[in-house]
């Protein structure tokens, strides 16, 4: 790790300009606690428990202390299984939100985790992010694995430039941003990991001024992005960047008013969310409930000892209850389905059934025309991830992708969780970010 070397003195005297940490937490009380319990089924019952993908539920199980003891012991064991035999294959990212999810907290009894060299591992993988920084501007995969590769580096000791990340980390970056707008969820994480950086970097004696001053005003742009985004009623981003933005704001209150984000409102249209059913997948539901226990990834600890819940969430063995209506076959609706590509445009209207997703439909234009309409995807926390139409594939180093739109608008859902009706004008149209 680079490190300058400023006299002690000036070291003390920017410590004191620091901005102190300091948490505005508006977690759920415990009298509404309950209102948590779809969030923590979600992730239990989910056909990840036993992937990479658990990553993101383990890491929001333990650390919010939603696990017994016999549920930790079981997931944390498959999971390491998990990453021993796919971490080779693992993005940057990947490896650093396992590494937080097992060191949530102390390992269970018996069970032995080398964090060691999981962090030497994620320290070569984000070396090689650094590398084709340098080469043409972009990160392997993307900015918000970055951010999590150095919150992770940091909390588990691993190895980084404190000026690399103060240079790298520039709000104005254009990795910030996607289809043009600031990625809140990408600044959230980036504000998470300069804010350990900034911590550690206290403990230090020799501090670089640049880089302080780099790191404080980084993180104010930041929130000053993200608040720029809130909505009317108190979300920020979308429903699905709310949850880490939270977190940020949490870690970051000197650097807003009180007067420009009121928690509690953000806290109760997400409980409101909540019992409307929009965090069914996986991932949704552990992003957003840290924030609502009033944890963020920051308390990561894995020599911390584990909260056993005393609550029993068990992985649903039931078959879904039939109703006793007289079956009806289920109706059709109609949609039309656009390849765009640059100025052409390949145009079908298929039939559904309705309550179909995005993904449905592509999948029913394929079969009526497999040479203009065939794709292919990747599994990812979020679901099936486009990653090529018409053999065009998408690619972080050209900063392409396969973008979803309904009815003229950017869809904040993945393919396999967007819910089409009768009518919709639909798109994935080649872009670039």
């Amino acid at each position: 790790m680079r490190q300058s070397h400023q006299l002690p003195l000036l070291g003390l005297l920017l410590f004191s300009l620091i901005p102190r940490q300091q948490c505005e937490i508006c977690e759920v009380s415990k009298e509404n606690k309950t209102a948590l319990k779809p969030l923590i089924h979600t992730m239990i019952n989910s056909n990840y428990t036993e992937r990479i993908h658990a990553a993101n539920a383990l890491l929001s199980l333990r650390l919010c202390g939603s696990l017994n003891q016999s549920q930790d012991q079981h997931l944390t064991e498959q999971f390491i299984l998990t990453v021993n035999s796919t971490e080779p294959s693992l993005t940057s990212g990947q490896l650093a939100l396992a590494i937080l999810a097992l060191g949530a907290c102390k390992a269970p009894d018996g069970m032995s985790i080398n964090y060691s060299e999981l962090v030497k591992r994620l320290g070569n993988k984000y070396k090689e992010e650094i590398r084709n920084m340098d080469h043409n501007g972009n990160p392997l995969t993307n900015y918000y694995q970055l951010s999590l590769d150095i919150l992770a580096l940091c909390l588990f000791n691993g190895n980084y430039s404190i000026t690399e990340v103060a240079k790298f980390l520039n709000p104005e970056n254009k990795n910030y941003y996607f289809h043009g707008q600031f990625s809140v969820d990408t600044g959230a994480m980036a504000v998470l990991a300069l804010t350990c950086v900034k911590n550690k970097t206290r403990r230090q004696k020799q501090i670089d001024k640049k880089d302080i001053e780099n790191i404080n005003n980084y993180t104010e742009s930041l929130i000053n992005k993200i608040l720029s985004q809130k909505t009317e009623n108190g979300l920020l981003g979308n429903i699905y960047s709310t949850g880490e933005a939270m977190q940020a704001l949490f870690v970051s209150s000197n650097y807003y008013n009180k007067n420009q984000w009121v928690c509690e409102k953000t806290r109760d249209t997400v409980l409101t969310e909540i019992s409307r059913g929009a965090f069914r997948m996986p991932t949704a539901a552990a992003q957003i409930l840290p924030a609502l226990k009033g944890k963020t990834y920051l308390d990561v600890n894995k020599d911390s000892s584990c909260v056993y819940s005393s609550d029993s969430f068990h992985p649903s063995t039931q078959e879904p209850i039939v109703s006793v209506t007289p079956a009806v076959s289920p109706s059709q609706i109609q949609v039309n389905y656009s390849v765009v590509i640059d100025k052409r445009k390949d145009r079908i209207v298929v039939s559904v059934t309705d309550g179909s997703v995005f993904l449905n439909v592509m999948e029913q234009a394929q079969k009526e025309n497999p040479t203009l309409f065939r794709f292919k995807t990747k599994e990812t926390a979020w679901g099936p991830y486009i990653i090529s139409v018409q053999g065009i594939k998408a690619s972080t180093n050209d900063r392409t992708y396969w973008e979803l739109r309904s009815n003229g608008e950017h869809l904040n859902q993945g393919a396999g969780s967007y819910v089409v009706h009768a009518g919709d004008d639909l798109e994935v149209r080649w872009s670039t970010y």
